[in-house]
């Protein structure tokens, strides 16, 4: 093996995708994360995690002999990623990455394939093609078989097709080869194609971008970090899931939040929570038709819950059930495991949930340009989520951090009930439903007394995580976002003071610093940094708010993009990737720090 494969990892990667399929890319252009034939599924790359044996890596490379250099970048204002790999000589290839994405007779074409394209852009290089997927989450190689220009991957209960005008045998052999012209690399389903590769894989490039471009074009931007909002909001739709509607946490399991923390996570899932965030991101952009598929989506799930009970997170194609499982054929990031599939949260409670889906759904019921807006039978639908949320505010739970040891009244979870109550009243306000206006906003009024009342710590003066409690937490600085609080409350204030003074260090906060089922949290959770910009700007602290922006800014890797947290010392990323939450936050900070457009022009 060479140099790459040996290297070792970090998630300087880039994102391709088309809301059907999505891979991660290292930015020497292999490709070693990829799920099959859903976002959640078994990884048929999986050498993110480690998946190498000297048998097979799990992933798929393009190497130069004696490459010595790449750069990278995506193609301007879409998901098309470019990697130039250099030699000891001079000579360079090019590799576009893309999963196809366009409108074709009036239809959003989404094919569950990856189209590689690799071409000489100086000298002769010499081509090695390395492509090692597994099945079972690493534990099988699969078995082969070849056609004249094609290599059929039996992986389990599926079979894949790889489809190139590139030397087969060269292929199956991973012997070098000199790259004279383009070769064009199209993997999917075990289907012929109805053209010669570089044909299709021409047109679908063209058309891809051509799509990328019309997408970003209908976004209302900010006047000013106009690129960092267009990244993260491509990225959020690459982890959305069209078919259902479902907005994934990440495209990764098992990252750790820190070294050998233990702290290894599947966040291929569609949490309530995080989708409300990623959806009012883009909406905020004009980008409404994520919220649109994701009410789809929680429709389906409500009418599947007899009682308006709502579990915390689905599967993509609304299971229930994910339990969680140590996979034991990978050894996990950089080794640090273990690898874990399904996320045992599904089983808890965590009672901000319904809140989150009713401040997710709000806009449709207000937006005119809207061509389905929301209607008195979906508002029905939601106040069986309002049920719920009037019979459990009180209630322990695990809360937003899923705590897997103790449940208490968490503060952040009776907000979330208060704003599934009060938004239902703006709801019924605005169709006409008086009674259920007036029933409503009395909840909604009950909650928020009790709020102030006993999230209230007298001895601190300040807001704190739990009923009764003394410590706080991050999300404590959302009460001012959600309108529980204006933000020049002298209450808020002294909030967001104890927030700093507990939880911030340098530029980045935590989520808390209470031990938990792991012991202390060792990195800053990038959300709640982006949180605390958020109680900033509302509290007239802008210049404060930019430094800390700036420095985020510095942490996303060389493509734009974030993972869950950042370790405070070295600045380094860790945890799933790319994180909606993180992604989110970039969009809603640049928001709030950018100029008005009338500064600008």
């Amino acid at each position: 093996m060479t140099a790459q494969t040996t290297a070792r990892p970090n998630l300087d990667r880039g994102v391709i995708g088309n809301a059907s399929l999505a891979a991660l890319i290292d930015d020497r252009a292999g490709l070693d994360w990829m799920c099959a034939p859903r976002m959640d599924g078994d990884p048929v790359f999986c050498g993110l995690l480690g998946a190498g044996d000297g048998e097979g890596d799990g992933a798929w490379r393009f190497l130069l002999d004696r490459q010595t250099a790449s750069r990278q970048r995506y193609l301007r204002n879409t998901a098309i990623l470019e990697t130039i790999l250099t030699d000891a000589d001079g000579n360079e290839a090019r590799i576009l990455d893309f999963a196809p994405r366009f409108r074709r007779s009036g239809r959003l074409f989404r094919g569950s394939s990856i189209v590689r394209i690799v071409e000489p852009v100086a000298g002769t290089p010499r081509l090695t093609v390395s492509i090692r997927p597994r099945s079972d989450y690493g534990l099988n190689l699969p078995e082969q078989t070849r056609g004249t220009n094609h290599i059929r991957y039996i992986l389990g209960p599926q079979v894949m097709r790889l489809t190139t005008d590139a030397p087969v045998e060269y292929v199956l052999s991973e012997t070098p080869f000199l790259l004279e012209r383009p070769q064009a690399f199209v993997l999917g389903p075990d289907e012929g194609l109805t053209d010669h590769p570089m044909s299709i894989a021409r047109t679908f490039l063209h058309e891809t971008q051509h799509y990328w471009l019309d997408w970003v074009r209908s976004l209302a931007l900010p006047a000013d970090f106009q690129d960092v909002v267009i990244r993260a909001a491509i990225t959020l739709k690459l982890c959305s899931n069209e078919e259902t509607g479902a907005v994934l946490a990440a495209l990764t399991t098992s990252i750790p939040e820190y070294g050998a923390s233990g702290r290894t996570w599947d966040y291929r899932f569609c949490w309530l929570r995080d989708s409300y965030f990623t959806v009012q991101a883009l909406n905020s952009l004009n980008a409404t038709r994520t919220m649109e598929n994701y009410l789809t989506y929680v429709s389906n799930v409500a009418a599947g819950s007899q009682s308006g009970y709502m579990q915390p997170l689905f599967g993509l194609g609304l299971e229930r059930m994910v339990d969680e499982h140590i996979v034991p054929g990978l050894p996990g990031y950089r080794g640090l495991g273990p690898v874990r599939r399904g996320n045992a949260a599904w089983t808890q409670v965590q009672n901000d949930g319904y809140g989150s889906v009713i401040l997710a759904a709000i806009q449709c019921f207000f937006d005119e340009r809207l061509p389905d807006m929301g209607d008195e039978a979906l508002f029905r639908r939601l106040e069986r989520l309002g049920a719920e949320a009037e019979s459990c505010w009180d209630q322990p739970d695990a809360g937003l951090w899923e705590f897997r040891t103790r449940n208490e009244i968490h503060t952040h979870s009776a907000l979330m009930c208060w704003a599934a109550c009060d938004r239902l009243a703006r709801i019924a306000r605005r169709l006409g439903l008086a009674p259920e206006e007036k029933r409503w906003s009395a909840s909604a009024g009950r909650i928020a007394d009790a709020i102030l009342a006993r999230g209230w710590n007298e001895e601190r003066g300040c807001f704190v995580a739990a009923f009764g409690g003394a410590e706080v937490d991050a999300s404590l600085l959302l009460m001012a976002q959600t309108g529980f609080i204006a933000a020049d409350d002298p209450r808020f204030l002294a909030t967001v003071a104890a927030c700093e003074a507990d939880l911030r260090f340098g530029n980045h906060l935590y989520r808390y610093r209470r031990e938990d089922d792991f012991g202390a949290p060792e990195t800053a959770f990038t959300a709640c940094t982006f949180w605390l910009i958020d109680a900033l700007v509302r509290t007239g602290r802008q210049d404060e708010a930019r430094a800390i922006f700036d420095d985020i800014l510095a942490r996303r890797n060389h493509l734009g993009l974030l993972s869950e947290g950042v370790h405070v010392d070295s600045g380094e990323l860790w945890g799933n990737f790319p994180q909606t939450y993180s992604m989110v936050g970039l969009i809603n900070a640049a928001m709030a720090l950018s100029r008005r457009w009338e500064e600008v022009l």
